[in-house]
């Protein structure tokens, strides 16, 4: 028994070691096979999850969705047309680094189609990502999709929610107390802010 196993670790340490090739008389030289890891792809841009509904978005969606038709006949005059505050665009984009954002609204409210694509220009020119904005759109009701919405306290839209480290900062809601770019400014900085709602 014992010269058994002698005889078969033999043979597994020797088929273990390296395998070597016979060379032809030829001058190619082998090559040898590294193992490299796998490196990791970049992310993908996210994609829309975001359904149709009597015309209307509902669901995570993208900018890419409201540039697109039938939305780009109020978002792309809108983003087009707003001037941004490029001084305090400049001082909010120090403060976001850190910060995500939840951007509540609806395709078929006035105030979303006023409010959302002066915030995406105002974040483009604050030199934002928008991987770092989560865009939900919703019913009229603002309760679905449930699983998005539940939990966040979306009364008015759009609801801005802005985020450091998971904790809520403030949130804009439907219009601003002073302008975009002031009201945002004091959210991302930390400064007292009451939205419109707020007393």
């Amino acid at each position: 028994m014992k010269k058994i196993l002698i005889a078969i670790i033999a043979l597994a340490t020797i088929s273990c070691g390296t395998q070597k090739t016979a060379q032809d008389n030829s001058t190619k030289p082998v090559k040898e096979t590294v193992n490299t890891p796998e490196l990791k792809k970049a992310p993908e841009p996210e994609k829309s999850l975001a359904q149709k509904v009597n015309g209307h978005l509902l669901g995570k969606a993208t900018k890419a969705d409201l540039m697109n038709n039938p939305y780009n006949s109020w978002f792309n005059p809108r983003y087009d047309a707003y001037q941004v505050d490029s001084s305090i665009a400049q001082e909010i984009g120090t403060y976001m680094k850190d910060v995500d954002v939840r951007l509540y609204m609806g395709t078929w409210c006035g105030d979303s189609k006023r409010e959302t694509p002066m915030f995406y220009k105002l974040m483009k020119e604050a030199g934002v990502s928008e991987s770092k904005i989560t865009l939900i759109t919703v019913d009229r009701s603002k309760s679905k999709p449930v699983d998005l919405v539940e939990g966040y306290n979306v009364v008015r839209v759009p609801t801005i929610i802005f985020y450091r480290d998971g904790q809520e900062l403030g949130r804009y809601v439907e219009r601003p107390r002073e302008s975009l770019e002031k009201d945002i400014l004091k959210i991302v900085s930390g400064q007292e802010y009451k939205h419109s709602y707020q007393n």
